[in-house]
Order: C-alpha cells, then sequence, then structure tokens
C-alpha cells in the first residue's frame, strides 16, 4: 500500500518535488483531484514485488532493459499495488553466465486495474546441475 511516507522520501531521494506529489494543495486544483504517487516510485516498488514472486529472486544479474513502458492510471496514496509477470520468451547468453528472460510486467491496483504495463529484460543465472 502506497503511502505518504514512501512518496516523500521517495522525493527526497529522486529530487523530484513536484507539486502534484507532494502538495495537497496544489493537487486538489489538479484534474485527479489529488497527489499521485511518482510513476518511477511505483514501477521500483513494483520491481521488488517482482523479486517476491520467488522465480528471480538469487537468480538475476543484471536488470537490461524497460521496453514500452505505459504510465496507464495514477496511483493515489492508500492505493495497494501487485505485480503480474509473465514469462515471454528466454535466450541463451552463456557467455554471461546465463540467460535473458524477458517478462511481460503488469502493475495492477487494488481495483485490478492495471497502472503500469511493459515488458522488463532481466540476465539470470544458468541453473548448475
Amino acid at each position: 500500500t502506497i503511502t505518504e511516507a514512501d512518496v516523500v522520501g521517495f522525493a527526497a531521494l529522486s529530487g523530484d518535488w513536484n507539486s502534484i506529489h507532494t502538495d495537497a494543495q496544489h493537487a486538489a486544483g489538479h484534474p485527479f483531484g489529488q497527489r499521485v504517487a511518482h510513476g518511477l516510485l511505483i514501477m521500483s516498488i513494483a520491481s521488488g514485488l517482482a523479486m517476491r514472486l520467488g522465480f528471480l529472486e538469487g537468480t538475476v544479474l543484471a536488470f537490461r532493459e524497460i521496453g514500452n513502458w505505459k504510465f496507464s492510471l495514477p496511483v493515489f496514496f492508500g492505493d495497494t499495488i501487485r505485480v503480474r509477470a509473465t514469462v515471454l520468451d528466454t535466450k541463451p547468453m552463456g557467455r554471461l553466465g546465463g540467460g535473458m528472460v524477458t517478462l511481460k510486467v503488469e502493475i495492477v491496483n487494488q481495483d485490478d486495474r492495471v497502472v503500469q504495463r511493459g515488458s522488463w529484460c532481466v540476465l539470470v543465472q544458468s541453473h548448475e546441475a
């Protein structure tokens, strides 16, 4: 669940103090009517949630690419997000000690609406016998 503390912490870390994220009075006059979490904060949290799915933890060597990323809907304070990840492709990369896995990633809110989507390519270790 996204909190005000999450957004303020991300603003401090990133330096992005845009009023739509941090100023309730300003945001009230915006078409969304309230503050919105940073899109990149949501993507960052999603990368952690993806690791919790279990199939990447302990195997990822590098996050290589984000493709065709779409920020579809705002995420508000109090929204709860989760990640759906589907393997689209795998490609052996022996010289790098593993393989490339392309994932279709959807970040979904508590209403089961996709708020962000796209693809991630991650380099993972090969399974050792």
